[in-house]
């Protein structure tokens, strides 16, 4: 390990509530930077608006993220921060004309192999105080230690129960990765990140700027992890859901390897849980893991 070093007490830092007003047009563009072709991601003539991708919640999370690294890391550590784990609760979907409230609070610090381990825990709200979605965001910051793990229990970051009664901070129970289903190959482009951060509205430096990038010890510019994840949901739901991202309701994954650009992964469908609940991975070009432990799961199932 470096000399840097994550404390503590960083562990119940918070930032917001934070109002997002929502708009067709965010939607449409989430959707579009994906290379979306269903036209319910577009469809201003529906009841309700456009459908959002299930994981639209990174768009108005992501401010949130931001300022709460500003409060807690150094700036030398800021930047190594990469997407390591992403449990989304969809209580209800975004609509176009909603005004979502987000808070945000870092809930747990964890050494890993890799580096120290941050959850933060997203909670977005409606109008009238209704739930829209949780999230669990978990980043590895590369090469940096932690005086002491830690956790916190509070109301905005307690242990809290999925809609299908799992255990957010509990590991996936996956089923094994020998059933695979189907396969389908998602070629990503050399600047399939610079359209992402546009159309998310989510700018991360290090995938789109090569030198931040490698003077943080990558190999060179990487997608993602939400755009990962996004795009291999897309793909579950074209294949196993008849293309209605509507009703999905959860969604959890965790991130095993780094995909970079230009290159193409491959999103793989597994078995299912008992509940209904689908599993799925991806594997990058070269064969290795790149998304793991996922699954899905709607409304219903």
């Amino acid at each position: 390990m470096s000399e840097l070093r994550i404390s503590r007490t960083i562990v119940g830092t918070e930032a917001g509530p934070l109002a997002h007003p929502i708009d067709a047009r965010w939607l449409m563009a989430y959707a579009a930077g994906l290379g979306e072709q269903d036209g319910r991601y577009y469809d201003t003539l529906r009841p309700g608006g456009p459908v959002a991708h299930p994981l639209f919640s990174v768009c108005y999370e992501w401010p949130l993220a931001l300022e709460l690294r500003a409060k807690a890391l150094e700036a030398d550590v800021a930047p190594r921060g990469v997407h390591a784990t992403h449990h989304v609760v969809i209580h209800r979907p975004p609509r176009a004309g909603d005004t979502l409230l987000t808070s945000a609070c870092i809930a747990a610090i964890a050494r890993r192999r890799s580096g120290t381990l941050v959850t933060t825990r997203f909670t977005t709200v409606d109008e009238r105080g209704a739930p829209v979605t949780t999230t669990d965001h978990g980043s590895i910051y590369r090469g940096v230690d932690c005086d002491e793990e830690a956790s916190v229990g509070h109301p905005s970051v307690g242990a809290w129960t999925t809609r299908r009664g799992h255990r957010a901070d509990a590991p996936a129970d996956t089923p094994g990765t020998g059933q695979v289903r189907w396969t389908d190959a998602v070629p990503v482009a050399a600047g399939a990140a610079h359209v992402y951060t546009e159309c998310a509205r989510i700018w991360n430096p290090i995938h789109t700027d090569i030198a931040v990038a490698k003077s943080v010890g990558l190999p060179g510019l990487i997608l993602h992890g939400t755009a990962t994840l996004a795009l291999a949901v897309s793909r579950v739901v074209a294949r196993d859901l008849d293309g209605d991202a509507a009703p999905v309701r959860e969604i959890a994954g965790r991130f095993t390897g780094m995909v970079l650009m230009p290159s193409t992964f491959t999103v793989r469908g597994l078995s299912t849980f008992p509940d209904g609940r689908i599993a799925f991975d991806a594997m990058d070009a070269e064969g290795g893991a790149a998304l793991g432990d996922a699954w899905i799961a709607g409304r219903g199932r």
